[in-house]
């Protein structure tokens, strides 16, 4: 069952499995009548004093590819199957958020998108606006997007939102870049000089007050992120399909951090566990060691 049929009512997350989750310090907690009836209850995310907490969501194929890599195949649409309660979720954790944080590939690869709740599950959009009010949030998150060579382009869409706040995050070398474009824009555009390293994205979010920041990708930045032990939580979708590999164009996988070393791996406790259809919506607490 990959969607509900024409004319049915839309799919309700049902939970398998929840753990406790303490709603003080939290971001979140109840939510909005029609929106706790989709997601099966309410939904809290603790957050940290320390730094931003940072949540990531992804979805993956039974065999744990997370994009086609192709033009035609690049994001997460292809993998999921387009599903309607995927989309759902993934405007939930967007509501929640004060920045979506993506890398220059992700963004390149959606040149209509725009990175907020209303615009990824319009149905949905009063009660995520609602939520967003109720915990005294701007009306959209902030897109924060990554690219050491600032290969990104500034007439894009999501660049010309009023309502949205653009921050892009490169080099001295990717200043450059972008300056040649001769687009005017209401980025903030900040240079962190030879190299972007995970510690500057962090600050250059925490500049622009973010609390909770939500990465949407893609593997490398999630890599990137991982070995530096800055994330905290990973929403990821399991979707009913094995797509292979190929060697001709490599499938990408949920982790693609060419640096990334067997030191760096991360471990998961099962917070939360629920179905839609065939679709599984696992969620993980990371640590830093093995549990028995």
């Amino acid at each position: 069952m990959l969607s509900p049929s024409a004319g049915s009512e839309p799919l309700s997350l049902q939970p398998l499995l929840q753990a406790g989750v303490a709603t003080d310090g939290a971001r979140g907690g109840p939510l909005p009548e029609i929106l706790r009836v989709r997601y099966g209850s309410d939904l809290a995310i603790p957050l940290r004093t320390d730094r931003p907490t940072v949540v990531s969501n992804f979805v993956s194929t039974l065999d744990g590819v997370v994009s086609y890599n192709t033009p035609e195949g690049a994001g997460g649409g292809e993998i999921s199957g387009f599903f309607e309660p995927d989309r759902f979720v993934m405007g939930l954790l967007r509501s929640l958020a004060d920045v979506v944080l993506i890398g220059a590939g992700t963004f390149n690869a959606a040149p209509h998108e725009a990175w907020t709740p209303d615009f990824i599950h319009p149905p949905s959009s009063l009660p995520f606006a609602a939520l967003r009010r109720r915990l005294g949030l701007r009306p959209s998150p902030a897109t924060a997007v990554v690219s050491g060579s600032g290969s990104i382009d500034l007439a894009h869409p999501a660049f010309g939102d009023p309502g949205v706040e653009m921050i892009v995050i490169t080099t001295d070398a990717g200043v450059k870049r972008l300056a040649g474009q001769r687009v005017r824009t209401r980025a903030d555009i900040r240079s962190m000089g030879d190299r972007v390293e995970p510690h500057d994205i962090i600050e250059t979010l925490v500049y622009h007050g973010a609390e909770l920041v939500l990465c949407e990708g893609g593997p490398h930045l999630l890599g990137h992120l991982l070995a530096a032990r800055m994330v905290d939580e990973l929403f990821l979708t399991l979707a009913p399909q094995i797509a292979g590999r190929s060697a001709l164009v490599p499938r990408l996988s949920l982790v693609e951090e060419t640096a990334f070393r067997l030191s760096d791996a991360r471990w998961g406790r099962l917070a939360d566990l629920r179905t839609a259809g065939d679709h599984l919506f696992a969620r993980y607490r990371l640590t830093e060691g093995r549990h028995t």
